[in-house]
C-alpha cells in the first residue's frame, strides 16, 4: 500500500497567484510558512523554527477560493499530495521542486482566519481609475 498526502496548517507568505492554463482553467499559487516553536531545555528560552512550503491548487474550485478569501497572513488549512517536478536551468543544469499539490477530490483547502485570528471576510473588489467617476457632486 502507498500513501502520499501532505496535511499543513500555516500562513500565507503573500497574496495567492493566480493564472490559467491554455484550456482557461484556474490555478493558483502560493507559499506557507509553518512555524514550531519549543522551549530549550537548557536555556529555557522560547525557540521558533519556520518552514516554506510551495502549494499549488489544480482544483478549480479551491484556486477561486483561495483568490476571493486568502491573502498575504491568512491561516489556512491544506491537504494534498506531495510531487517533484524537475526542469532545466538556463544553465543547462537540472532543478528540482517540490510541492503540494491540491488537485482533485482528496485536495481540501480550509480557510482558518487571518494572522491575527479574526474571522474570513472576502478581499475588497480590486478598482482602477477608470471606475471612478469624477463627476459626483460632493
Amino acid at each position: 500500500m502507498a500513501l502520499n498526502e501532505v496535511s499543513l496548517i500555516g500562513n500565507l507568505g503573500a497574496d495567492p497567484e493566480i493564472r490559467f492554463t491554455q484550456a482557461g482553467n484556474k490555478i493558483a499559487n502560493f507559499s506557507l510558512a509553518t512555524t514550531e516553536k519549543w522551549t530549550d531545555k537548557k536555556s529555557g528560552e522560547v525557540k521558533e523554527k519556520t518552514e516554506w512550503h510551495r502549494v499549488v491548487i489544480f482544483a478549480e474550485g479551491l484556486a477561486g477560493v483561495a483568490e476571493k478569501y486568502a491573502q498575504k497572513g491568512s491561516k489556512l488549512f491544506v491537504q494534498g499530495k506531495l510531487r517533484t517536478r524537475k526542469w532545466q536551468g538556463q544553465d543547462g543544469k537540472d532543478n528540482y521542486t517540490t510541492e503540494i499539490v491540491l488537485e482533485g477530490y482528496s485536495a481540501k483547502l480550509e480557510l482558518l482566519g487571518d494572522s491575527r485570528g479574526n474571522n474570513w471576510h472576502p478581499k475588497p473588489p480590486a478598482y482602477n481609475d477608470a471606475d471612478l467617476d469624477d463627476d459626483i457632486p460632493f
